[in-house]
Formats: C-alpha cells, sequence, structure tokens
C-alpha cells in the first residue's frame, strides 16, 4: 500500500481531548494591554520555538472573548504560575469579565506594558513576530524581550485534568 496516498480517518473530539489531557503542561496566563485595557487567558498551549533568537509561541483560541485583543496587539507576556495561583488560573480560564480577572495576583507593567505577574515562576514578556491560522486557534509568536524569574523555581503543572506541583 502506499501511504502517501492513503487518506486516515482523524479521531474524534472527546478521543483528542481525552488523550490530550494526559499530555501534561506548565499553567501559563498570557497578558496585554490593549486599548487602555488589560486582557489574559489561561493557557497551556506554550512552547519554546527557538533560542537564537529566543522565540516561543502561543495558542490562543479566535473564538475566546479576549481574542480580538491580541490580534491587535504587538507585545504580550505569557506568566508561568507557581503552586498556589490555581486561583488565578480558574479566573483567567474562565468566564470572568476582562476587568476583573486581575483583581487576584500583584500584577505590574512590563517593559512593553503588558501586564506581568510579579510573583510567577517565571515571565516571558514578547514582541509578537508572527501569527499561523490553524483549526479554530491562532498560533502567536514572540521574540523574547524580557525574562523575570522567580528564586523559588517552582511550577504549576496541569495534567489528567488537575493541578500538579511541579
Amino acid at each position: 500500500m502506499n501511504m502517501v496516498n492513503h487518506r486516515f480517518e482523524i479521531v474524534d473530539k472527546a478521543a483528542f481531548r481525552n488523550g490530550m489531557s494526559r499530555l501534561g503542561s506548565a499553567v501559563n496566563v498570557v497578558t496585554t494591554r490593549s486599548g487602555g485595557k488589560r486582557y489574559g487567558f489561561t493557557a497551556s498551549a506554550v512552547c519554546s520555538v527557538s533560542d537564537t533568537p529566543p522565540t516561543l509561541l502561543v495558542c490562543v483560541n479566535r473564538a475566546s472573548s479576549c481574542f480580538h485583543a491580541f490580534e491587535n496587539t504587538r507585545h504580550f507576556c505569557v506568566n508561568t504560575l507557581m503552586p498556589g495561583q490555581e486561583d488565578i488560573s480558574e479566573r483567567f480560564g474562565g468566564k470572568t469579565p476582562a476587568e476583573d480577572r486581575f483583581a487576584l495576583g500583584d500584577w505590574r507593567d512590563g517593559l512593553t506594558g503588558a501586564p506581568i505577574l510579579a510573583n510567577s515562576s517565571v515571565s516571558f514578556e514578547c514582541e509578537l513576530s508572527n501569527t499561523v491560522d490553524e483549526a479554530t486557534h491562532r498560533i502567536f509568536f514572540g521574540r523574547v524581550i524580557d525574562i523575570r524569574e522567580n528564586e523559588a523555581r517552582a511550577t504549576l503543572l496541569y495534567c489528567m485534568r488537575r493541578y500538579l506541583a511541579g
């Protein structure tokens, strides 16, 4: 059989989501400032792309309530949460209005004005370098222009639909 010409069936949404739940990842709150307002969402789809130049990617659902702010910004920050910050993850991952999401945590302005969580495990402040649309999401590529690390170096992880300390 010629595999190049063979079309495979794709798995269904439920099977895919169950499989992906086993792919543990750091819990991040991605933030930006647009029109003088702060916006953010919880993301596990964050990945290193290159160290030359330092670049990472973030996947944003185009149907999310804060997508418009991210599609119109040049800068964003990936704030990796620490154990004990599950409430911040829930606040940014739920249906909380954008203006109320920043009520939890110690938020500061970064070099670009993007909100930075002062006591996150690590924060990567980025300048947008490229975007790609794929299915329901837009992939944002960001050149890292500043990194702030917490000395505790602990990271909040999410796997099997629950939080873990890492």
